[in-house]
């Protein structure tokens, strides 16, 4: 009697192993198993990373990227996904994650220790500098030309604790925050305020994406150095593998490269602007040497 007991006790058993999650230790993979989807965090405006293309659709550096993670997940689940698609913003995309509504964000988005005490992030994609842009006719020869003057920030992105920073040395700022990159563009673009500032590519996209390109200049000076990466669930060490492993190996392979180089020196849609933007020598150190490392 007890052995047929042990019996039914090990069959039990066997019963409840098979039926336990595969990857009981990601939230994100159990998450995508789940639902046999994956949420996209986009943005609708980082050009070239993550902006909608003539249909409408997201398109991008990024997305390009995460096309092969997908393949990567796919793999590992042995299923196929659907994808699905949420537009976010500098104010919401973390909370998004947080909150499991986006498995992970695929936009422009810079990797610092305040925000890896939220979120995790990929391997770094893209290194960038905050810098200012201006009108072309306004004539102003540096930042120490926008001491006391309206500028724009985009409201939740790293460029407002930069902007603040520099208003508190000394030039005395009146910083307006936008509630994205297109309403920062349009509050510099009709002269609400005389500078905007965010990292150098993003800015780069869209004075490319301008009307008139050449009524836009950047002012000489570059501030910090910025890592950019893919954000997703904080502390979730398997689906932060399948990510980076796959990014590395992108990049071993010379893969990574000819992505980047057909959204950054090729023309691009849907206006076939060149953002003629070569990788610079700090992404290409941690091609060679992947890592999430930030200064």
């Amino acid at each position: 009697m007890n052995s047929i007991k042990s019996l039914g006790l090990c069959g039990v058993l066997a019963c409840a192993a098979l039926a336990a999650p595969a990857h009981a230790d990601s939230v994100t993979l159990e998450r995508i198993a789940s639902n046999e989807a994956i949420t996209i965090g986009y943005r609708e405006a980082s050009i070239p990373f993550s902006y909608l293309g003539a249909d409408q659709q997201p398109i991008g550096f990024s997305l390009d990227l995460y096309a092969r993670i997908v393949d990567s997940i796919e793999a590992k689940l042995g299923k196929e996904i659907r994808l699905n698609y949420v537009p976010v913003n500098s104010s919401n995309r973390i909370p998004l994650i947080q909150n499991g509504t986006v498995d992970i964000e695929c936009g422009g988005t810079a990797n610092n220790k305040t925000r890896q005490e939220q979120v995790s992030f990929s391997v770094a994609t893209f290194v960038s500098q905050p810098r200012w842009l201006v009108l072309a006719r306004n004539d102003l020869k540096g930042a120490d030309d926008l001491k006391g003057k309206t500028v724009v920030a985009t409201q939740g992105s790293n460029a407002v604790g930069f902007a603040q920073a520099l208003s508190a040395q000394g030039m005395d700022l009146n910083i307006a925050q936008a509630k994205d990159h297109a309403e920062s563009f349009l509050m510099l673009t009709s002269g609400r305020a005389v500078a905007f500032m965010e990292d150098d590519i993003l800015l780069a996209g869209l004075r490319a994406a301008a009307p008139d390109p050449a009524a836009l200049a950047f002012l000489p000076e570059a501030y910090d150095r910025i890592y950019y990466g893919l954000m997703f669930t904080k502390d979730d060490a398997e689906f932060k593998a399948v990510v980076d492993d796959t990014l590395k190996g992108l990049m071993a392979s010379g893969e990574f490269t000819a992505i980047y180089d057909q959204w950054f020196t090729q023309p691009i849609p849907p206006r076939n602007e060149n953002l003629d933007f070569a990788m610079g020598e700090a992404l290409k150190g941690r091609v060679a040497n992947p890592s999430d490392a930030v200064e």
